[in-house]
């Protein structure tokens, strides 16, 4: 993976249009998974979600003429990506709503840039963590934290369905890094790379569907549109901004797509549904913006000092310039 951290000093005007965009997507994401609860089970709208995404990338990849991943290596790699970054903490998501409310899951996913950071030390990360980076997702959490004030639901957090969410947090950060270290800069065009992970996760979970997915579902609109629009937009063209994210900024700093989703949440309900706008909503939003300017932000790159040759070209026995 190329990391691009350290080669300038802003993060170009594309990377921030790609995850302002993703952050839209996926800001709706826990509403749409709550209202699919209502007809499918948590394994359902894992596997219709994967399989409605592969579907939408891979006309696309094969009408370009994009070459299919070959090896058993590289398939290997896209198995266990699928397994951390879809089929895990998709299922993990949908059995904890089952029970607690979307807002609550929102902010247990904003934790994601953590586990990143965690998860890439340990696996000798492919950036340097600065002071100001940690401040930038130490300050992104406060303010997810900050606008849906969990204290307040304390129980919730607590409860095993709020640490079915954490734990899908988790998984998304280890997927984060799994993918920037072994799929991403690889020369496999993105939405091809997309649409065969979608498809390994969806045969993977296959596997689970007597444990979980037999049951029979619920087909009215709600929940039949909450899924096509979950599956086709939200896995399917989300992914393929996704992986040019992890590409050009690095994990770490691509998992702070996280910290806007609350944002795009709180925005779209007081236009659309006219809910409150509190104080703390906007002291949190924020902190936000402030953490992911602080943990985008490269830093400059290191100047060599000039070098001082050993011998003038006079000095030079070989009457070559050093």
């Amino acid at each position: 993976m190329v990391n691009n951290f350290g080669r300038g000093c802003v993060v170009g005007r594309g990377s921030w249009g790609r995850l302002l965009l993703l952050a839209l997507i996926w800001g709706s994401g826990f509403l749409w998974i709550k209202l699919a609860l209502r007809g499918f089970t948590p394994v359902q709208i894992t596997i219709v979600r994967l399989l409605l995404g592969a579907a939408v990338l891979a006309p696309i990849a094969l009408a370009r003429r994009m070459p299919v991943p070959s090896g058993s290596r590289t398939w290997f790699h896209l198995v266990v990506a699928a397994l951390l970054a879809n089929v895990v903490p998709y299922t993990l998501f949908g059995i904890g709503q089952q029970t607690i409310d979307s807002n609550i899951a929102g902010v247990l996913n904003a934790t994601t840039p953590l586990w990143t950071v965690v998860i890439a030390l340990l696996a000798g990360g492919e950036q340097r963590v600065t002071l100001g980076r940690a401040s930038g997702l130490a300050a992104g959490f406060a303010g997810t934290v900050l606008i849906f004030t969990p204290w307040e639901s304390a129980t919730d957090v607590a409860s095993w369905a709020g640490l079915a969410c954490l734990a899908a947090s988790a998984s998304y950060g280890a997927g984060y890094v799994y993918m920037g270290r072994y799929l991403t800069g690889r020369n496999i065009p993105p939405i091809m790379l997309s649409a065969c992970q979608l498809a390994a996760g969806a045969a993977v979970l296959a596997l689970a569907l007597p444990f979980g997915g037999l049951t029979a579902p619920n087909w009215s609109a709600v929940p039949v549109g909450s899924l096509l629009v979950l599956g086709t937009v939200g896995t399917g063209l989300a992914y393929v901004l996704n992986y040019r994210l992890i590409g050009d900024l690095g994990s770490t700093a691509a998992s702070t797509t996280t910290y806007l989703l609350p944002v795009v949440a709180v925005v779209l309900g007081a236009l659309v549904l006219a809910e409150p706008v509190t104080l703390p909503m906007l002291a949190g939003m924020a902190l936000v913006l402030t953490g992911i300017t602080l943990a985008q932000r490269r830093a400059p790159a290191a100047v060599a000092p000039p070098r001082t040759p050993l011998a003038t070209p006079r000095e030079n026995p070989r009457g070559l310039p050093e």
